[in-house]
């Protein structure tokens, strides 16, 4: 079956309130009206209500990098998914390398903020990936199997189809290095494998997988020409405006 690319983005802690509002305008002048892939943007918290205000009725949709399980409570800087809601997220990024590593987020936390984002609303992009030494040891696929399977795999067939899923190899992420075609395809299909003996072909067939490491408008073509592979979600180069415009056109 025929799945509709996306490309999102994800800004991570970089630009300004003034830089982010330029670069939003940016996309929003280089694009079509419409297009044939979705494009999501995730910039930090503070950028949220300028992004919904700038895109909404256009093809771009805002999303969150991040959010707390809890629906409220004593948790100094974090942030609900009702509250995103009411602003008008409608993607929220979790299970990122960066949240795993630096904030220490486990597999059983990760399962927790999916659930939530679900209940709350949201479509959940859910990330999984392998470091280089997981690589280099040829243990990549076990590993992703465990990320699904204690992140994911507990949802019911109705919940899973609502989901996406984003491969970021760790060892490209930021590095310059890039998973050539063939590795993002042999895992995006294994991925796929995995979910089909987990559930059905027609949810596996359903489900969006992007790629994440490194994705640069050099490349992003030939990326996105794989079979299994959805779209990309895209880190530093998405800070570019006319290198991300090229990303969009390549999986548009």
């Amino acid at each position: 079956m025929a799945r509709k690319k996306i490309v999102a983005a994800n800004w991570k802690m970089n630009l300004t309130l003034s830089e982010g509002e330029k670069l939003i305008n940016q996309l929003l002048e280089g694009l079509p009206e419409v297009l044939e892939c979705e494009v999501v943007l995730a910039p930090p918290f503070t950028h949220l209500q300028m992004l919904v205000e700038l895109v909404g009725g256009t093809s771009i949709l805002p999303a969150a990098q991040h959010c707390h399980a809890e629906k409220a409570g004593a948790y100094t800087g974090e942030v609900s998914v009702a509250m995103l809601n009411s602003l008008g997220i409608k993607y929220c990024i979790t299970g990122h390398s960066e949240r795993r590593q630096l904030f220490f987020e486990t597999n059983q936390i990760v399962r927790s903020k999916v659930d939530a984002i679900l209940e709350g609303g949201l479509t959940p992009i859910f990330c999984c990936g392998e470091s280089l030494d997981i690589r280099q040891a040829s243990q990549q696929n076990q590993f992703v199997k465990e990320q699904l399977e204690e992140c994911i795999f507990h949802l019911g067939p109705d919940a899973f189809r609502k989901l996406v899923i984003a491969y970021e190899p760790i060892w490209a992420i930021g590095t310059g290095m890039t998973a050539s075609p063939e590795q993002a395809q042999e895992m995006h299909l294994f991925i796929r494998d995995t979910i089909r003996q987990a559930y059905d072909s027609d949810i596996s067939d359903e489900i969006r997988i992007l790629y994440g490491g490194s994705i640069k408008a050099d490349n992003a073509a030939t990326l996105f020409a794989a079979p299994d592979v959805d779209g990309g979600l895209v880190g530093g180069a998405s800070l570019q405006p006319a290198g991300f415009i090229e990303i969009i056109k390549a999986a548009c």
